[in-house]
């Protein structure tokens, strides 16, 4: 309105609501259903789709102010800006065709935002020239009339009364009261406070910028200047690379996956050695329980009983209890694992208390209270997922040799006290009890009883065999029997149990204690065997200690460490993987979409101009700007 004129304004703001009821419109036909992307992608639209309009109402604004008739300066305005803009409109839908391809989970995520912005930018591009074309060829004047003080009257006094009565009997249709009623008022805060002011701009400050822009040019382009200008600009880009490169390799400047989120949730694991019972891993729960609910309320985060950080605590152990980046969300039974999850207020409640230093302090007051105890301290993860951003893949084929490795490489990086680490972990392990039952096959043999049918049997004693299915209510239970909990953890039970058999010799049925050909021997056995791409994987694995963002860094003084290794065997490869390969994945592909992208950009630009030496001297404008990215 400063700039153009409150008619003229109008004209260009018709453009928003038009363009984006037709992105929407789009994106419902491709299928799309309103997420936070594409909400993003409508915002970051809303800022580039008002640029056509501006064009085509200036240059119409233009030939009518130098006496061209209404419909002549729409038609000639029209003509001679419809391929430019339209040229300009492909070269920034260009720039993010190439993140439309993005792959992985991460392209899952984020494709939705250069398909929305090529929506709100194409239908942008048609309401320009087709919808503000017509608007200005009927519409536009150049003159800035005043209107009269009983129109202004009239109009606010209808606008204002309906939208007040749609505001307070409405219901659901409030919104629309609510934007009539400040129609009106705004009508008279532009008829007394902002056409003065906006007159004053265009009449007093425009000219002056005018001029001052204008005295610029004619300085800078004098005798030699632009030589010197030019020679400056691209020392100070080379500068600029330079920098930013110096200030990466020093860690000033720290490289993320994800921008570090202040914790909505501090999730507590933890884990005792396989085998333990879950009335012991409750037992020591409880305690750990005071202890961080010490923590969670102590007096600087509670006011009259409120406190106004932590809005709930729940504590779980055995089932559920397992951390999601590791287990991948298995409900299975875990006795020797518990968790605690304590969730945030809203920020708007917190009172300026700080959920990372929350976070540091739980974990001081739980480090080393119990030996042999393992316990992390970590905050809800976001964005998609990538795993740990400390994460070292060990693979081979003898899994014994993998976690025998992985234990000494975890107390070697121990040893060497490297800042950044929470707490290395290994996700197997090999001292999970194990009940080795060995079947007398030759004596089995003889009786006429299977393996197969020894192995069944203790399984359903265990496990439990369906015996047929409960209805009620239209729906179907099936009916597992099994022995009770007190028999199924006692071996005599178990092994005395008869089995019933034909012999196959004679068809006679036999019955004999399971025992007579099956023995057990108790020994340890893997907790998990995992395998990436048919390999067989132990991971060594840590958070970021608190305080620490750069994962990239810490991984590099890992890695340079691990150069002095010793004890690797032969046939073991280590990978570093998790948040760092997929950080490195998603950086290759930004770079290669941001060279596509001005491929693209590049070759448009040649059909409009028909020429080489132009579009180079427009993309040279985009890398010199990367001196304000990297310089800053």
């Amino acid at each position: 309105m400063f700039f153009l004129g409150f008619k003229n304004a109008l004209f260009v703001g018709f453009a928003i609501p038009m363009s984006m009821f037709m992105s929407l419109m789009i994106l419902n036909w491709l299928g799309y259903t309103m997420n936070t992307m594409i909400l993003f992608g409508l915002i970051m639209g809303l800022g580039m789709l008002v640029d056509n309009g501006i064009v085509v109402v200036e240059n119409v604004y233009r030939l009518m102010d130098e006496g061209m008739p209404r419909i002549e300066a729409a038609k000639k305005g029209i003509g001679e800006i419809a391929f430019p803009i339209i040229i300009s409109t492909l070269t920034t839908v260009a720039a993010f065709v190439p993140l439309g391809m993005w792959p992985g989970t991460m392209g899952q995520f984020m494709k939705y935002f250069p398909i929305t912005l090529s929506a709100v930018l194409g239908s942008s591009l048609f309401v320009a020239i087709f919808f503000n074309s017509v608007m200005v060829s009927q519409l536009m004047s150049t003159e800035d009339k005043n209107m009269p003080l009983k129109r202004i009257i009239t109009i606010s006094s209808i606008v204002g009364g309906i939208g007040l009565l749609i505001t307070i009997f409405g219901g659901e249709f409030r919104a629309l009261g609510t934007i009539m009623v400040f129609t009106a008022i705004m009508l008279w805060v532009y008829r007394f406070a902002l056409r003065p002011w906006a007159n004053a701009f265009q009449n007093k400050v425009l000219p002056r910028w005018e001029r001052f822009y204008e005295n610029l040019l004619h300085a800078v382009l004098k005798g030699y200047r632009p030589i010197i200008l030019t020679v400056v600009t691209v020392v100070l880009l080379f500068v600029a690379f330079g920098g930013f490169g110096a200030s990466v390799a020093s860690q000033r400047t720290k490289v993320e996956f994800f921008p570090d989120n202040t914790p909505n949730q501090i999730i507590v694991y933890i884990e005792y050695p396989q085998g333990t019972d879950i009335e012991r891993t409750n037992l020591i729960m409880k305690d750990l329980e005071e202890r961080v609910y010490a923590v969670l309320n102590a007096p600087e985060y509670v006011d009259k009983g409120y406190n106004f950080l932590v809005e709930s605590a729940v504590s779980q152990v055995g089932s559920g209890s397992g951390n999601p980046q590791t287990d991948g969300g298995s409900s299975a039974e875990m006795p020797h694992r518990g968790k605690i999850t304590a969730s945030m207020r809203e920020y708007k409640f917190r009172r300026g208390a700080d959920s990372k230093e929350l976070q540091k302090k739980v974990t001081e007051v739980l480090k080393g209270v119990y030996p042999g105890l393992a316990i992390s301290v970590e905050k809800e993860a976001v964005g998609p997922p990538a795993g740990y951003p400390i994460n070292i893949e060990l693979q081979g084929d003898d899994y014994a040799e993998l976690i025998n490795t992985a234990e000494r490489m975890r107390d070697f990086l121990n040893t060497k006290s490297i800042s950044g680490i929470d707490e290395l972990k290994i996700d197997v392990n090999k001292s999970k009890p194990v009940m080795q039952v060995n079947v007398d096959r030759e004596k089995a043999g003889e009786l006429g009883v299977g393996a197969a049918q020894v192995g069944q049997q203790l399984r359903n004693s265990l496990f439990g065999a369906k015996a047929g299915v409960y209805k009620e209510d239209g729906e179907d239970y099936d009916i597992y029997v099994r022995f009770n909990k007190g028999d199924r953890y006692d071996k005599s039970a178990l092994f005395n149990q008869k089995i019933t058999f034909r012999d196959p010799s004679n068809g006679q049925v036999k019955t004999i204690p399971v025992s007579t050909v099956a023995k057990q021997v108790n020994t340890s056995g893997f907790s998990a065997i995992k395998h990436d791409q048919a390999k067989r994987v132990v991971t060594v694995y840590s958070a970021l200690a608190p305080g620490y963002t750069d994962a990239g860094a810490i991984v590099a003084v890992i890695q340079n460490e691990m150069l002095s290794f010793q004890d690797m065997p032969h046939g073991v490869e280590v990978d570093y993987t998790g948040q760092i390969e997929e950080q490195n994945k998603q950086m290759n592909f930004l770079l290669g979409a941001f060279v596509v992208g001005l491929g693209l950009i590049f070759f448009i630009l040649i059909i409009q101009f028909n020429s080489v030496t132009k579009p180079a001297i427009i993309m040279l404008a985009i890398f010199l700007s990367l001196i304000g990215v990297f310089g800053v």
